[in-house]
C-alpha cells in the first residue's frame, strides 16, 4: 500500500501539530502520524508549567539574556535572538488567536503570568498546572477537523526513504541525497506501508524513556533521532540531557512531574533532615537556580545523607494557590495520601529534556533535502548546554510554524518516475517470533546503563563502560531486528539503543563539564 501527500509529519506533540496545521492552512495536504493509539499522547500532554509569552516589564533582550545564561552561553545566538524577538508574538497569534487555547486569567482578565527557575520576570502563560493538556487538546481539535490533514494513529515510522539508498535506479546513488517519505508500520494490522511526501518533518520528541527515572511517557524512545541518524543526518549537543529536579517519589506513582512553577510560587527543597540546602549551591537564586544545578544538588544531598529522595515544602504557600493553581498536583498527591498543604512532597530528579538532537537551520531544515526536524528531536542550538524552563513549548511553536512556511514557499515535488523505482518494504524470508522477555530485558539494560553511567554525574570510566556495553547490545539488537517480525516494541528497542550510543559518544567526546553535562574535575569528587 502506498500513500501520497505534500507533507508527512511524524509526531503529534506541539511542534508536529503546529507544523501540520500551518502547512494545511497554507494549502498543503498533510499526513500526520503517531505510533500511539491516542494522538494526544506525547511529552507535550504532560507539560505542567507553561509557555513563555509577553511578560510584565519584559523585553526581547531580557528573554535573550535569560536563555543564554541558562544555556551556559554556548547557545546558537541567532536561534536565541529569533525566539526572543519573534516567539511571544508568534505564540500569541497562533495559539491564542488561531487555536483558541484558554490560558489562565488574572483578576483583571489578562493572562496570569508565573515565573520559573532562571527567569528574570514573570512571563510564563499557563493553564494552571495542566498547560500541556490545554495545548494538546486545542491543537488536536483543530488538526482533526482540518480538511487537509489526515491523522493516522498506531502508525510507527520504521525508516526514512531516500533516493540514494532505496531506489532501484543505480544512477540515484550518485545524486544528492533526498528524502522521499518513510516506511511506516501499521501496528494494528502489522503491515508496512510506504508514505511518500517531498517534505518529511520529524517531530518525534525526546529520549527520556532511555533512562530508569524520567518525567517522559514511555513512548519517548528517540525514534526520530535514530531514524535521521541512520539516514545520514548530523546529531549535535547529544551530551546535554536535562534532568528535571522534581518528580514525585512514590511507589504508586510513575513519571509524575512536580512543576517548577511550584518553586516559582515559593516552595523550597529540604533534605532528609528537613534542612533547606539550595542556599549552599546557589546563594543568589537558591531553589530557582537552573535545573542542572538543582538536580545535581539534590543528587548530592541524597548521596551524602543516604536517602532515596528529598522533599519539597509548599506548606507556607497560601492554600488557594495550591489547590486552585495546582489542581492536578494537588489531586494526584491527595490520592497518594499526601496533602501538599500540610505534608512534604517526596521528590527525585529524572531525565526530562533532550537539549541536543538533529542539526537543523532556523527553518527546521537538515542538510538532507526534504528532511526537516522540529521540537525536542531537533537542535537549532537554542538551548545550548541547558534549557530554560518553558522555552521548549515556545520552540515547538516557532520552528513548527517556520518549517511549514519554508516548505510552502518552495516548489518541491516528488518525481513520479523516481517513486516507481522505490520498492515496497521487504520482509525477512524467515521471521522469528516476537519475544517480549528478550525485548523487555534489553530495554531495562539500556535504562540502567544510561541512568548509572550517562546520568546526572558522569566520569570517563563510566562513559567508556557504557559505550562498550551499548555497542555490544546494539549489535545483538540489529541482528534480532533483521530476523524478526516487525513490531512497535522491536522498533523502539532498535531506536533506543541507537540513540543511547549517540548520547554516550557525545558525552565521551566532550571532557568539559558544562550545564547538563557534568563531569567532576577529579574522578568522582562532589561539587
Amino acid at each position: 500500500m502506498r500513500n501520497y501527500s505534500d507533507v508527512l509529519v511524524i509526531g503529534t506533540g506541539i511542534a508536529g501539530l503546529c507544523a501540520a496545521i500551518e502547512s494545511a492552512d497554507l494549502g498543503l495536504n498533510v499526513f500526520l502520524i503517531t505510533k500511539n493509539n491516542d494522538a494526544g499522547e506525547s511529552n507535550t500532554l504532560y507539560a505542567q508549567g507553561g509557555i513563555v509569552g509577553p511578560g510584565e516589564d519584559d523585553s526581547p533582550d531580557l528573554i535573550y539574556q535569560d536563555i543564554l545564561k541558562a544555556g551556559c552561553y554556548i547557545n546558537n545566538r541567532d536561534a536565541v535572538r529569533l525566539v526572543a524577538e519573534q516567539g511571544p508574538a508568534m505564540m500569541n497569534q497562533f495559539l491564542v488567536d488561531r487555536i483558541k487555547v484558554h490560558f489562565s486569567k488574572d483578576e483583571k482578565g489578562g493572562h496570569e503570568l508565573t515565573r520559573e527557575a532562571a527567569h528574570s520576570v514573570r512571563r510564563i502563560l499557563h493553564s494552571r498546572d495542566k498547560s500541556g493538556f490545554a495545548l494538546s487538546r486545542g491543537l488536536l481539535e483543530v488538526a482533526a477537523s482540518h480538511e487537509r490533514i489526515e491523522i493516522c494513529t498506531s502508525m510507527m515510522a520504521l525508516d526514512l526513504i531516500t533516493n540514494c539508498h532505496h531506489s532501484s535506479d543505480h544512477q540515484e546513488k550518485y545524486k544528492k541525497k533526498k528524502v522521499l517519505g518513510a516506511y511506516v508500520l501499521d501496528i494494528k494490522n502489522r503491515d508496512v506501508i510506504s508514505f511518500f511526501a517531498p517534505s518529511v518533518i520529524i517531530a518525534t520528541g525526546g529520549v527520556g524513556a532511555l533512562y530508569e527515572h524520567t518525567s517522559n511517557p514511555s513512548c519517548a524512545t528517540g525514534d526520530g533521532i535514530a531514524m535521521a541518524y541512520r539516514t545520514g543526518a548530523e546529531l549535535i549537543n547529544s551530551e546535554y540531557i536535562q534532568f528535571h529536579p522534581t518528580t514525585l517519589f512514590h511507589r504508586d506513582s510513575e513519571n509524575f512531574l512536580i512543576t517548577e512553577s511550584l518553586r516559582g510560587e515559593g516552595a523550597i527543597l529540604l533534605n532528609r533532615f528537613r534542612e533547606p540546602f539550595m542556599n549552599r549551591y546557589n546563594k543568589e537564586l537558591k531553589d530557582l537556580a537552573p535545573r542542572d544545578e538543582v538536580s545535581r544538588a539534590i543528587y548530592n544531598e541524597m548521596e551524602e545523607t543516604g536517602s532515596d529522595c528529598v522533599y519539597l515544602d509548599a506548606r507556607h504557600i497560601e492554600n488557594h494557590k495550591l489547590d486552585e493553581r495546582f489542581p492536578q498536583i494537588f489531586e494526584t498527591c491527595r490520592k497518594l495520601q499526601i496533602d501538599i498543604r500540610t505534608d512534604l512532597i517526596p521528590v527525585v530528579p529524572a531525565a526530562h529534556y533532550f537539549c541536543g538532537g538533529i542539526k537543523t537551520d532556523l527553518d527546521g531544515s537538515t542538510e538532507i533535502e526534504g528532511l526537516y526536524a522540529v521540537g525536542e528531536a531537533a537542535c537549532t542550538g537554542l538551548h545550548g548546554a541547558n534549557r530554560l524552563a518553558s522555552v521548549s513549548l515556545l520552540e515547538g511553536v516557532v520552528f513548527g510554524l517556520r518549517a511549514a512556511r519554508h516548505i510552502s514557499s518552495g516548489d518541491r515535488r516528488n518525481d513520479a518516475v523516481l517513486l516507481d523505482t522505490i520498492p515496497d518494504w521487504v520482509y525477512p524470508r524467515r521471521e522469528e517470533c516476537f519475544d517480549s522477555i528478550l525485548i523487555d530485558s534489553d530495554m531495562k539494560t539500556i535504562r540502567t546503563i544510561m541512568w548509572n553511567y550517562v546520568g546526572i554525574r558522569r566520569s570517563k570510566k563510566r562513559l567508556e563502560r557504557a559505550l562498550a556495553d551499548l555497542n555490544y547490545l546494539r549489535h545483538r539488537v540489529e541482528k534480532f531486528y533483521k530476523q524478526s517480525y516487525v513490531t512497535r516494541e522491536i522498533l523502539e528497542l532498535r531506536n533506543a539503543v541507537e540513540t543511547a550510543v549517540n548520547i554516550t559518544k557525545g558525552a565521551l567526546s566532550n571532557s568539559k563539564s558544562l550545564g547538563c553535562h557534568y563531569i567532576p574535575d577529579k574522578g568522582e569528587s562532589r561539587e
